[in-house]
């Protein structure tokens, strides 16, 4: 616990030295250094120039295998953006959330609102927007592409930073309050380290579901107009096309290679990194470990950074930091005084600014909704009914995907993330497992699904369990090496086992996480149910009865008065869900279910 809550901000932990990989340590600084530097540098020639070149809607993609290192190389950087955006999303949307209730009462619900908009309705706004924003270059393509892939990565990572604050254990925020901690300092010395276990792994996830929706995200058809971004996704997207496995097939080497690379040099440091703030008073027996950490650790010219660089440019940025979050002391300002009629200034201008941003805002969503509703009274009372029972037929594929899925990810997670030995083992593994696109398997085990009894109706429930399950695998590992050492060896001593064990520890303890997956893959269950109900292989089109089908056919077509609402539909039995169900739970964890 102490490791928690340090003198030193996260970000300032210093770099132990390893002994035995310093002589290691010149040469990961040239070859390791000399190679980061080199990808970062190519990447971003690459970027400059497809960037800045005339606008391309379609591109003619090659499937030979030596287009294959730039597809990935343009898809991993589509990626990385992404994630950089979500990941400062997360830390922003979901510390305002969990530390002021009455943001609360906003945030919350809009973000179960966003979680439920499916990706393909986004498809639409976003891209004409970007690409008329834009229309002399591929940057508006390459944002609309981002933009996706983005609202595949954010959801989960900022439900699970939101409920990790809101979940603090009290005596540390007590111990806050008593050292008079500034907002910043609070941040970086509680909030953030305490949530970083379920925050790296629900970052795994985010990058998975990245990579199940990298075809659907640079390559789109909107009506009568086609889009099509060169990458690793549409590589996959146009060899399912053609029927071709043989390029199918490389195209999945090349994503599992990247997987495992991504995982041995960012993923597995980060978790080996991220246990070291793992609530406890003593550390654990046998911790992750990670080759690149120590050497990251031992490097030379790193400390040289750190000292020389680092350490300067952060005490300015604590400086800043300081003159903008003053103590409460510092705020107490007679208002009589100069001060003081120069801070009710501030303040009114500040009150000014608002108001005038929200009466903008106001207009801007008004406009909106009348738009939206000039859309609605096109769309005919028949088919306002067949979307009803549509939302039906998905909601209950949803609940069959959901719950196959908890039967195996609680036990298996939690097997995972109380043994060392197999986290260790089984991190990669289950990486590249749930990245695979299964919309770049599903076609080519299309032929065996529809022989089965439901035919595209039982595949549907497959395809939204590959593209889900992981939500809950994820959050429920990350729950199990959450608990903290001392209560599992209190269970051992007092002989504390089988389903007792399950019902006094495991349970209560993975309970938040689990709850926090499960919002999360029931937000992603329904946003899967568009590429599983409707699917297209070698020119012909396999299509089931539910919402998500008819959201794909629409956006397919251009039809976007039924397109806004079959999303209308999905939000809203999205939002009634989580609030019946989720939010009630959500509270029963942080009133029951938490280290106090």
């Amino acid at each position: 616990m102490a490791r928690i809550l340090s003198t030193q901000p996260l970000l300032q932990q210093p770099m132990r030295r390893q002994p035995g990989r310093r002589r290691w340590s010149w040469l990961f600084d040239v070859i390791g250094g000399g190679s980061f530097l080199l990808i970062v540098c190519a990447l971003l020639v690459l970027a400059a120039a497809r960037w800045s070149a005339p606008l391309t809607p379609v591109v003619t993609l090659s499937l030979s295998p030596l287009a294959l290192p730039l597809y990935a190389g343009y898809s991993l950087l589509r990626m990385l953006l992404a994630y950089g955006l979500a990941l400062l999303f997360t830390l922003l949307y979901g510390h305002v959330a969990a530390t002021h209730r009455q943001a609360e009462r906003v945030l919350i619900p809009l973000l179960d609102v966003l979680q439920s908009i499916p990706i393909l309705s986004f498809l639409p706004a976003a891209v004409l927007a970007l690409v008329a924003a834009f229309p002399h270059s591929n940057l508006g393509l390459e944002l609309a592409s981002i933009l996706l892939i983005f609202t595949s990565q954010v959801w989960n990572m900022t439900f699970s930073f939101y409920h990790s604050v809101l979940t603090l254990p009290r005596d540390l925020t007590e111990v806050c309050r008593l050292l008079r901690l500034r907002p910043w300092q609070r941040f970086l010395t509680l909030e953030l380290p305490a949530s970083l276990i379920g925050l790296v792994w629900n970052s795994l996830m985010s990058w998975a579901g990245g990579w199940f929706f990298l075809m659907a995200a640079e390559q789109f058809t909107l009506g009568a107009q086609s889009f099509r971004l060169p990458g690793l996704g549409s590589y996959l997207q146009l060899a399912a096309d053609r029927g071709d496995l043989g390029a199918l097939a490389l195209g999945l080497l090349t994503l599992i290679g990247l997987i495992v690379a991504l995982d041995v040099c960012l993923w597995r440091p980060l978790v080996a990194w991220a246990e070291r703030f793992k609530l406890e008073e003593q550390a654990e027996v046998a911790p992750p470990r990670s080759v690149v950490l120590e050497l990251l650790r031992a490097s030379s010219v790193l400390r040289w950074l750190r000292r020389r660089l680092g350490r300067p440019l952060w005490e300015a940025f604590t400086m800043v930091l300081n003159r903008l979050q003053p103590l409460p002391t510092m705020q107490e300002i007679p208002a009589t005084t100069t001060a003081g009629w120069k801070r009710r200034m501030r303040v009114g201008v500040r009150r000014g600014m608002t108001g005038l941003v929200l009466t903008l805002l106001g207009l801007l969503v008004g406009w909106v909704l009348w738009q939206g509703g000039q859309l609605l009274l096109q769309v005919p009372a028949a088919t306002w009914g067949r979307l009803l029972l549509a939302t039906g037929a998905t909601w209950l594929r949803t609940l069959a995907a959901l719950a196959i899925g908890v039967l195996w990810t609680v036990p298996v997670g939690v097997a995972i993330g109380l043994s060392p030995r197999w986290s260790r083992r089984l991190q990669a593994l289950v990486q590249i497992v749930a990245s695979i696109p299964a919309t770049a398997l599903f076609p080519a085990l299309l032929a065996v699904l529809l022989a089965l009894p439901g035919s595209l109706s039982l595949a549907a429930i497959l395809l939204m369990l590959l593209g889900t399950q992981w939500y809950v695998l994820f959050n429920v590992i990350a729950g199990a090496m959450a608990i903290p050492r001392d209560l599992l060896e209190a269970a051992a001593l007092f002989e504390v086992k089988g389903w007792r064990r399950w019902r006094t520890l495991i349970l209560p303890a993975i309970f938040p996480f689990l709850v926090t997956g499960l919002i999360t893959a029931s937000g992603g269950a329904w946003n899967a149910s568009i590429v599983s109900e409707l699917v297209q292989f070698h020119g012909e089109t396999f299509q089931t009865f539910g919402l998500g089908a008819e959201i794909a056919a629409a956006a397919a077509a251009g039809n976007y008065s039924v397109l806004l609402a079959g999303t209308l539909l999905m939000a809203a039995a999205v939002v009634l869900l989580n609030r019946l169900i989720w939010k009630r739970l959500y509270r029963l964890a942080e009133q029951r279910y938490r280290l106090a």
